[in-house]
């Protein structure tokens, strides 16, 4: 941060304290804000050869957003990404402009640049059972093999996010009818556990060799520590590579295979958005693959209509 004024640099870490404490942003968003509001504010400071204080800040240009969008796009940063840190600046400087009195517009009219979202890309029922059970031949050690699948079951089976899932301790197990998880935002929520992720955290705890202390990490690295996200996305792409399947085929995709066969077996689109998490039913839709005619036949089926 070098680069930036003290003032700039007070108030990026003031709004980052409001992002943590009002807004309830989780540790990670508010190092992507920092990372992306911070390159912001360096660009400017060398495009305009000065320090830029708030006074200067609150002049920023039209022409001052293109240079850094043009900068930006010219270092090989994509569509998507460019977009997520455009509204990252914009949302600092929303709450900039309301502290000191100016107004923000060339920064909030900036259009964010074009890009195809890409769908998520929920397995088969079968293609996901297939996968738990060619993840279970990856490892010599049976300990090691019971972690792998018990990980990847509660993924499927309960709809965690692989941080909520590694997240869990020894206190945690043995499991309970309901998991109560702490997700993004620290947002809680409950969530039922299948009988199937049950047995198969069972199964690993009496393999695995190491204590299952209460503030332990339940699921465990080949040395004791706690396990990371890439031993399990490492796994699962040699179990998807021996059976075909696409790149698409990630720890994540179980996540989005839990909220379609919900609701390909009846489930409620609003009971599949809590026990998500997601604050939004549309981020829902598109975890479930769901199109308009799959929409309009809940509707029909489920309006108490005469």
């Amino acid at each position: 941060m070098s680069l930036i004024s003290p003032a700039a640099r007070d108030a990026l870490a003031t709004w980052l304290d409001h992002q943590r404490a009002l807004k309830g942003a989780s540790e990670n968003t508010v190092i992507a804000y920092q990372g992306d509001v911070t390159e912001f504010l360096a660009f400017i400071t060398e495009y305009k050869s000065e320090s830029q204080g708030l006074s200067a800040l609150a002049r920023i240009s039209v022409t001052d957003m293109r240079a850094w969008m043009a900068r930006t796009r010219g270092a090989g940063i994509g569509a998507r990404s460019l977009a997520r840190k455009l509204s990252a600046v914009k949302a600092f400087y929303r709450w900039l402009s309301e502290r000191e009195g100016f107004e923000p517009t060339a920064v909030l009219s900036t259009r964010a640049p074009k890009f195809q979202k890409k769908l998520p890309r929920p397995l088969a029922v079968s293609a996901a059972k297939d996968l738990i059970d060619a993840i279970e031949m990856q490892s010599e050690k049976p300990w090691v093999a019971a972690r792998d699948v018990a990980v990847v079951t509660l993924l499927w089976g309960c709809g965690l996010r692989i941080s909520e899932a590694l997240g869990l301790t020894g206190g945690d197990a043995p499991l309970p009818d309901v998991l109560r998880i702490i997700g993004k935002g620290d947002k809680e929520r409950i969530v039922p556990v299948v009988p199937a992720a049950r047995s198969a955290v069972d199964a690993y705890i009496r393999l695995c060799p190491y204590p299952m202390g209460a503030r332990a990490p339940l699921f465990r690295a080949v040395r004791g520590g706690p396990l990371a996200p890439g031993a399990i996305q490492k796994v699962m792409a040699r179990g998807r590579m021996q059976l075909g399947l696409p790149a698409t085929a990630t720890p994540h995709a179980m996540r989005h295979s839990f909220a379609t066969h919900l609701l390909d077996a009846g489930g409620d689109l609003r009971a599949i958005q809590e026990l998500l998490g997601h604050a939004s039913l549309s981020t829902t839709q598109a975890y479930t693959a769901v199109d308009t005619a799959r929409l309009m036949e809940v509707y029909d089926r489920a309006h108490p209509k005469a």
